[in-house]
């Protein structure tokens, strides 16, 4: 299928910036939901190509096709923006962790319970005490016979 270069140079950068690209099977959809002014035809064509070359892995479940870049891929898509080695796909970058609770601001140290606030005086009280044994027969089809 013949795509312009425009249009396979946006795919491909989304593709890169994201490491992950969703299309679903609807070839006759007007545009792809992350690309407006691409044709959702075009999109799967050119990741069909990408995974024909062993650039991309695909996996298709409830009518949609997931691509994920490989790491061949991911030097051809490299070469093919002429983008340094530094700039990683989303995929690859590693989150940052969120700062502990004691320094988040109102996340104030919580004390341990006194004895006898527990959920063991709760669930005792609930019940009915030690003593509580429920009587399960009698109850629907599989009650006893008299």
């Amino acid at each position: 299928m013949l795509i312009s270069k425009a249009n396979r140079r946006a795919i491909y950068e989304n593709l890169f910036k994201e490491g992950v690209m969703v299309a679903a099977k609807d070839f006759n959809l007007a545009s792809h939901p992350d690309l407006p002014e691409i044709p959702n035809l075009e999109v799967i064509k050119s990741m069909q190509s990408l995974n024909s070359r062993g650039y991309v892995k695909t996996q298709f479940s409830w009518l949609y096709y997931y691509y994920t870049l490989t790491p061949e891929g991911l030097d051809y898509l490299r070469e093919f923006l002429h983008l340094p080695s530094e700039i990683v796909p989303n995929t690859l970058k590693r989150p940052t962790r969120a700062a502990p609770a004691a320094a988040r601001a109102g996340g104030a140290y919580r004390a341990p319970r006194p004895e006898g606030e527990g959920r063991g005086e709760y669930r005792s009280a609930k019940t009915g005490g030690d003593d509580f044994k429920p009587k399960y027969a009698g109850v629907g089809r599989g009650a006893p016979r008299e």
